[in-house]
């Protein structure tokens, strides 16, 4: 009895999805996209840690027990995680300037790990994942664009098979580049470049759903092996599973790697994030965006104890995943059955693989991160958006190898931009249209009514704002001498804090004493609450909240004592619809179709 009551406590705290694997369909898809996804994942991790300043073993022991733990820890079933090209160049960026020997080098990139994932825990943890929405989606199309290209730029010299000394600007390693490649290029590598380069673009013509990447690796190690490639190659790779190693650090190194460690954090979170949501979208799955970040950083943890680089989600490798039939998670863990079979069997085979392949598979990679049109599509949507894209572009560029620049950057141009557009919502003074709605007199050449004011502002109303609001009422008192009657149109106000409250009501008390009467319309039931509360509401009586702009405004026309000129819009016969595009029903402030909704 005790023994089964064990049994079904271990069953209830195993996921919902181990049950599906009883299903002889299910377990078969996931092994099938398991084995798929492996055979994508083997060389892409190898490329990646040499981009991380890596030795080729590193990308696979991060491709094996941290995967594993991202996808079963994680909320998106379908996502695979491992090592990410953007990642580990940040990786490389924060570390090789500072000259460490090999194994200081290593110990520090799982310091790395273990950092971003001690964050990115935190942040899950205390539900705090709202966070990275900080980080626009300009500044990362920005800054990956950059990314790419600097990553592809890294990858030259070992096309060419040449050595460029150390630069401390990314265009002194682009004239460095050149000039070495137009000088001291190697024939034997550059055929070998273009080998690898020539199988990829083969296989992906005439067998797409074959592993053009597995192909290039396989025919290139082949060819070195045959022909006594002279250039560089992997070279020996030790083989066995990675052993358990706490990293070691000191004070300096976490002080030293704490922002590149938080920026990687940040990147593998929005990466995740964003590949999360779209493949939860396409298997029509629940995602749960903290838990995710859990997910990812219990997966860096165990890289940094594990002896891997930085791992996140990976968009090409989820992309074969879910089109390789995957259902559940446990698809990641024949990936990673794979990726511990080659590690213990298969790494003697790797020995004659050329490093240029290498290169060749990363630069094919990042060359699709490459993208114009969102920035484009950005201009033609707001310009601002993408100015912060061209900014963080041009900043991560030009600041490399340190990348955190760019991205602090255009974190603080986008939240800057948003705090001047928030500091300075539109206002307009409304006119009445001919179709009997209030709308924007400036716009749409309407005449105002010199008695009737009926002004909207389109934004909240905090302390940011209030000086604005302020200005630009006073600017409307005056220039109309005549004024008799002031509508505020609060459609467009969703939030009203203690500044933009006793705002309002200096207003209403300096109307008072110039002897104009103060509206309110169309105010939403949130900032009518607020007024409640704080005793503003009768202190301007319920009579002067109205539901319709049109309507307040008419009746503020028929009570002044010196009655509008013939020409006044207010007196001119209209079309019967509101501004909601309903029929208009009565001017009395008492009637139920004029009174505030919700």
């Amino acid at each position: 009895m005790t023994s089964n009551r064990a049994i079904q406590a271990i069953r209830n705290r195993l996921p919902s999805w181990v049950a599906e694997l009883r299903d002889p369909a299910t377990l078969r898809a996931d092994t099938m996209a398991g084995i798929a996804v492996a055979l994508v994942l083997i060389p892409q991790s190898m490329a990646y840690a040499t981009l991380a300043g890596l030795p080729p073993i590193y990308g696979l022991y991060a491709g094996l027990l941290p995967a594993i733990v991202s996808a079963i820890f994680g909320s998106c079933r379908l996502m695979v995680s491992g090592p990410a090209a953007v990642m580990c160049l940040m990786n490389a960026a924060a570390l090789e300037p500072m000259g460490l020997d090999l194994q200081t080098y290593i110990g520090y990139t799982l310091l790395i790990a273990l950092m971003a994932g001690v964050f990115q825990i935190l942040l899950g943890g205390f539900r705090l994942g709202v966070l990275v929405d900080f980080v626009s989606h300009p500044v990362v199309t920005g800054f990956v664009n950059a990314a790419a290209i600097i990553i592809a730029t890294s990858q030259v010299p070992t096309l060419f098979g040449v050595q460029i000394g150390e630069t401390h600007h990314y265009a002194e390693k682009v004239w460095a580049i050149c000039v070495h490649a137009s000088t001291e290029a190697q024939f034997p590598t550059l055929a070998m470049t273009a080998l690898s380069f020539a199988v990829l673009v083969g296989v992906k013509r005439w067998k797409p759903k074959f592993p053009a990447v597995l192909a290039a690796v396989v025919v290139a190690t082949l060819v070195s092996w045959l022909c006594g490639f002279e250039g560089k190659v992997v070279g020996d790779i030790p083989r066995g599973l990675p052993s358990f190693r706490l990293p070691t650090f000191s004070h300096e190194a976490l002080v030293r790697l704490l922002g590149p460690a938080i920026t990687i954090a940040l990147l593998g979170i929005m990466s995740a994030v964003s590949i999360a949501k779209v493949m939860s979208a396409r298997a029509r799955q629940p995602f749960d965006p903290n838990r995710e970040l859990i997910g990812q950083g219990l997966g860096n943890l165990t890289a940094s104890m594990f002896q891997g680089c930085v791992v996140a989600g990976s968009f090409a490798r989820s992309a074969v995943n879910w089109s390789s039939g995957a259902r559940t998670p446990f698809s990641s863990v024949v990936t990673g059955a794979v990726v511990a079979l080659t590690l213990v069997l298969l790494t003697p085979l790797f020995y004659h693989l050329p490093m240029a392949t290498l290169s060749v598979i990363t630069i094919n990679a990042v060359t699709k991160l490459i993208q114009l049109q969102p920035i484009r599509r950005a201009w033609q949507a707001q310009k601002h958006c993408a100015i912060v894209s061209v900014v963080t572009f041009l900043v991560t560029l030009f600041a490399a190898p340190h990348l955190e620049y760019g991205m602090a950057v255009g974190i603080a141009l986008s939240v800057g931009l948003y705090l001047s557009r928030s500091m300075r919502p539109r206002f307009a003074e409304l006119g009445l249209h001919a179709d009997g709605t209030m709308r924007d007199a400036a716009v749409h050449g309407l005449t105002i009514c010199p008695h009737v004011a009926v002004c909207r502002f389109d934004g909240s109303l905090f302390f940011a704002n209030v000086g604005h609001f302020e200005s630009r009422i006073l600017g409307i008192l005056a220039q109309r001498p005549t004024l008799r009657c002031l509508i505020l149109d609060a459609r467009g106000i969703n939030y009203v804090d203690a500044s933009g409250l006793e705002a309002i009501e200096n207003l209403h008390e300096q109307l008072q004493k110039m002897g104009i009467d103060f509206y309110i319309t169309r105010a939403k039931q949130a900032v009518l609450e607020v007024f409640r509360r704080t005793g503003f509401a009768d202190q301007l009586g319920g009579d002067h909240f109205l539901a319709r702009s049109v309507t307040a405004a008419r009746l503020a026309a028929s009570r002044i004592a010196d009655p509008c000129p013939e020409t006044c819009p207010l007196r001119q016969e209209t079309g019967s619809a509101t501004p909601d595009g309903e029929p208009h029903l009565c001017d009395k402030p008492d009637c139920p179709a004029n009174q505030p909704r919700s």
